[in-house]
């Protein structure tokens, strides 16, 4: 028989609601109340699915039994337990439980023997959970043993056994004891390590990217170390690390296989941004990752906007560690106008630089740069010859590259040049950039910033802009114009000072997961004289907008100091 297809449809909901009726429950009474045995008795019956009433009654006693066991995990063995079932719409199986004393701890052993016990990094399970006195946890007995197992897994104690693994249960006097002996064996070790794959590069050099030496411990961080360092190196799109025991072949020393594939040695990127300092602009870049089989690599970088145009070439040789330092030989053309169009810089630079990170985290750079200028600062120009040895330090430390909820950032950069010695004159040039960041109770964020420089010179019409301060913009003093803030000529124009500082502290809230409201308060100058500087204030609101790039800022700030009104403030990239 046929039925019209309305009919079958209203049909099957009939079903489906029918069976949706038919849902049954459980329901756990504990007296006294004990959550953590309620919920465990609850997990290990699960849900009861579409039972009626006459399943549950078949049921009730596997379930009495589940909850046996469930209370006896948690050291209740003396639990009494029984059962009803409630008929109607949705049958309803209840436990009623009384759990009775627990059973405690009387005794605990918990031992690591053989070289594993000389090892201060081997922690023992300990804790007030496994003290003698303490309710018995079939989970804790459990997680002591896994713990002492993947401990010994991690740092190489591959033939390490239980020699005694004993829970001894008296529930009449409602006792228990523990015993836990642990033979970890030898310790076993590192073996060269061998590179394998379609890759140009020196055996050397592989090595050098290496973070342990031959016959080392095994740790399996290391191993982990080791594949992060060659899938940073930029050399590598595919990294695969084989340092199993089993290939051991019954031996203390585990060889590391390396299979490596080679990423394409070019890669070209573009960019557009905008700035309310700057207006629109765009970025490119050329990189050829690898030139051989040294490691050697170079590029170029570019970045245009209105008030600035930039090319950078570059040229890189591995150091030792290959990883973090490097020889870098650099050079570079940049025109800009600054502060406004009668203050124009035509900046040419050429130098090497030694790149290196240091063991407590902070990058440096020793760099020796010739930097010819040529400059027209308002009325006045010229042209600047200058060969200076630099150094800078800088320290990061943030949760996230991105979007950061914590951390800081310190940078500190200083010049010198002395006349006669390829330069024009005598000049100790220096900057310094704190940024901080926090964030409280998730949804507020305060930001700080400091930013100082200064130079001495004994020819300060000699210094060329590029080595003059300026202040105010997206970046500096929010409220004035980029580069606004600065000492005057006669004619009134922007020529740079000697000194700056600008600081800023801000207050963000969190309105929704990537949207912020912000407020803040900015001041800073650029001056020549120490004695009296005339800072100038900014005030603002903002919104921010977690981009994937970055948040993206917009602000309205006021100039205290100035009748200019209300400015729009547009930028993006990293908080610090």
């Amino acid at each position: 028989m046929k039925f019209p297809g309305r009919f079958t449809s209203s049909l099957m909901l009939l079903f489906i609601s029918a069976a949706a009726q038919a849902q049954s429950e459980l329901q756990v009474r504990v007296k006294p109340a004990n959550a953590a045995l309620k919920a465990n008795i609850e997990g290990y019956i699960g849900a009861l699915g579409d039972r009626d009433e006459q399943a549950l009654l078949r049921f009730r006693r596997g379930a009495e039994e589940q909850a046996r066991k469930a209370a006896q995990a948690l050291g209740y063995y003396q639990a009494h337990i029984d059962s009803e079932v409630n008929a109607g719409k949705n049958p309803t199986l209840v436990l009623n439980v009384e759990p009775g004393e627990p059973i405690h701890l009387r005794n605990v052993v918990i031992r690591v023997d053989g070289p594993a016990s000389q090892l201060t990094a081997f922690k023992l399970p300990s804790g007030p959970l496994l003290r003698e006195g303490a309710v018995l946890n079939h989970g804790h007995y459990d997680d002591a043993k896994r713990l002492i197992q993947n401990q010994a897994s991690r740092y190489g104690f591959f033939q390490g056994r239980f020699v005694q693994q004993r829970l001894a249960i008296d529930p009449q006097a409602g006792v228990a004891d523990i015993e836990l002996v642990y033979d970890s064996g030898p310790r076993f070790t590192l073996g060269k390590v061998h590179f394998s794959g379609d890759t140009p590069f020196d055996d050397d050099l592989l090595q050098r990217m290496v973070p342990f030496k031959e016959n080392t411990p095994y740790d399996s961080e290391l191993i982990a170390e080791l594949s992060q360092a060659l899938q940073s190196s930029g050399y590598f799109e595919g990294v695969r690390v084989d340092a199993t025991p089993s290939s051991t072949a019954g031996t203390a020393v585990i060889p590391v296989d390396v299979d490596l594939q080679t990423r394409k040695p070019r890669t070209m990127g573009l960019g557009l941004g905008y700035s309310t300092d700057v207006g629109p602009r765009g970025k490119a870049n050329w990189t050829r990752h690898w030139v051989n089989a040294e490691g050697h690599s170079y590029g170029f970088e570019s970045e245009i906007s209105a008030p600035k145009q930039n090319i950078g070439l570059w040229y890189d040789v591995p150091l030792d560690p290959p990883l973090t330092d490097k020889l870098r030989f650099a050079g570079g053309y940049q025109y800009e106008e600054l502060a406004n169009t009668d203050t124009v810089s035509k900046l040419l630079t050429v130098g090497p630089e030694w790149h290196s990170k240091l063991p407590s985290g902070w990058q440096r750079v020793i760099s020796l740069k010739w930097q010819r200028e040529e400059y027209r600062l308002g009325s006045d120009s010229g042209l600047s010859n200058l060969v200076m040895p630099g150094i800078s330090y800088s320290y990061l430390r943030s949760d996230n590259r991105v979007d950061p909820h914590n951390g800081y950032r310190l940078q500190f950069d200083a010049q010198v040049a002395k006349e006669g010695l390829l330069s024009d004159t005598n000049l100790v040039h220096g900057d310094m950039t704190l940024k901080g960041l926090t964030t409280l109770w998730q949804n507020h964020r305060f930001l700080g910033r400091l930013q100082v420089g200064g130079s001495a010179t004994n020819g300060y019409q000699s210094i060329p802009p590029s080595l003059r301060f300026f202040a105010g913009g997206d970046q500096s003093v929010r409220g004035y114009d980029y580069q606004r803030l600065s000492p005057e000529n006669e004619q009134g124009d922007k020529i740079g000072g000697r000194y700056m500082i600008a600081g800023s502290l801000e207050y963000q809230y969190s309105i929704a997961e990537k949207w912020r409201i912000a407020t803040f308060i900015d001041q800073g100058s650029s001056f020549n004289n120490l004695d009296l500087p005339s800072l100038k204030t900014g005030v603002g609101i903002g919104v921010r907008w977690v981009s994937p790039v970055g948040p993206i800022r917009i602000d309205l700030a006021h100039a205290l100091d100035d009748p200019g009104g209300i400015r729009l403030h547009f930028s993006m990239g990293p908080e610090l």
